[in-house]
């Protein structure tokens, strides 16, 4: 005999989180930024439709989106979310959960990461991989004078500075900020 189920309550609609708690998959809705697990602990939230600009501004993810072709084989057509949270799952793989729920249509995202780190955490995680990717960018350019300008920038350049002042200019506090 079967067993009675509540609608929207199988399996696959729950999140495994980094920390070995569960969630449902409707708990995580749009504005999320961080999830207050039952662990006691924080877990920063990203979802596929947050612009890459809630980590860095637009005038990089602009350069980020000309410099970086995706794979043939991606899905998404320019770089975005999905390539940076990528980055962090390939740095971090054991604090980050990826969900795909392009098959629920009852959640709003396609994707939903859910790290073990909280959002401040994460971001400065990201800024790190962004001047990694840069970096590496840099290496291959033309003329020794690009590379030795980019690495004194770099060590002018402290993280937690300006994840701090980037967090305070798009006013992180709801799901309306902006661009900066």
């Amino acid at each position: 005999m079967t067993e009675p189920r509540v609608p929207g309550t199988e399996d696959d609609d729950w999140v495994d989180l980094p920390c070995g708690e569960q969630a449902h998959v409707k708990d995580f809705d749009l504005g999320m930024r961080e999830y207050e697990c039952s662990c006691g602990g924080t877990h920063a939230v990203v979802m596929d439709m947050h612009p890459p600009s809630r980590f860095v501004p637009e005038s990089i993810v602009a350069v980020l989106k000309e410099a970086v072709t995706p794979a043939p084989d991606d899905e998404f057509e320019e770089f975005g979310t999905p390539h940076l949270m990528g980055s962090v799952m390939e740095q971090l793989p054991e604090d980050v959960v990826a969900v795909d729920g392009s098959e629920n249509g009852s959640v709003g995202y396609a994707l939903l990461w859910v790290t073990d780190m909280d959002a401040r955490e994460l971001h400065e995680v990201v800024v790190e991989l962004v001047v990694e990717l840069m970096d590496h960018a840099v290496s291959h350019a033309d003329g020794d004078d690009t590379a030795a300008e980019f690495e004194q920038q770099m060590q002018e350049f402290d993280v937690s500075t300006f994840v701090d002042r980037y967090r305070d200019a798009r006013e992180f506090e709801d799901e309306y900020d902006t661009p900066a």
